[in-house]
């Protein structure tokens, strides 16, 4: 479909929030290289750690979900994999001071956001679909003040395929009309595509090492498109 057909025809656009709308994983690189930096480790280099760290905050995510509670018992538990010392309180309260530290930046929104969702919601139909801890990404939405802009709010487990079709069902949406925008490979495009959804793709420079995926292919007469900015979003719907 051209893009003048896109623009005329109502669509809906499903579109994440973290890295998409604001800045989100800037923090936690700060957070985890403060930890690192905090471990000090005598044997491991940098780099070995946060190999260390990935796998532990993927085991944790499998446990007991997304979220600053997940990250900071993930940091937590890698600290007692790798560290010598006895884990004390006094510890403890430091390496949760770095997921702490992480909830209370504010909100910064990526260029152009507001004035796109203002234009876009003109034209289509907009739904703000993330993951993550119910209670911190409805938080975020509201300290964004974008919540106006978006007819409502999914905050998933997890973004799979299933999970996009219950979307997809629930909000009684034509796939055919229907795309998902997002910054990462691994949850908000391939995972859309299998749904048999449109999907946008939008790279940020500091997307988390777990988010990344190499791009599927979308079969016909599904679309994958993909855009540097944000703000490009109005020049094709």
């Amino acid at each position: 479909m051209r893009e003048r057909e896109l623009k005329m025809t109502r669509q809906t656009l499903m579109i994440d929030a973290d890295d998409t709308l604001w800045e989100n994983n800037i923090y936690f690189e700060r957070a985890i290289a403060g930890f690192i930096s905090f471990l000090n480790h005598s044997h491991f280099t940098a780099v070995e750690v946060r190999q260390v760290l990935n796998q532990v905050e993927h085991e944790y995510i499998r446990k007991v979900g997304y979220g600053l509670h997940s990250f900071a018992a993930a940091l937590q538990a890698t600290f007692e994999r790798l560290s010598v010392e006895p884990l004390t309180p006094a510890l403890r309260e430091t390496i949760h001071g770095f997921a702490r530290a992480i909830a209370e930046q504010p909100i910064e929104l990526l260029k152009h956001v507001s004035p796109t969702l203002e234009e876009l919601r003109g034209r289509h139909r907009l739904l703000l679909v993330t993951k993550g801890d119910v209670r911190e990404q409805h938080g975020k939405v509201e300290r964004s003040g974008l919540g106006a802009y978006f007819e409502a709010v999914e905050v998933l487990a997890e973004k799979d395929a299933e999970s996009y079709r219950s979307i997809t069902a629930h909000y009684s949406l034509d796939p055919r009309s229907t795309w998902m925008v997002g910054n990462s490979p691994k949850s908000d495009i391939n995972p859309a595509i299998a749904a048999g959804l449109n999907a946008v793709f939008i790279p940020h420079a500091d997307t988390w090492i777990l988010e990344h995926a190499e791009l599927c292919d979308a079969p016909e007469p599904q679309q994958l498109l993909t855009l540097e900015r944000f703000s490009l979003l109005t020049e094709v719907f």
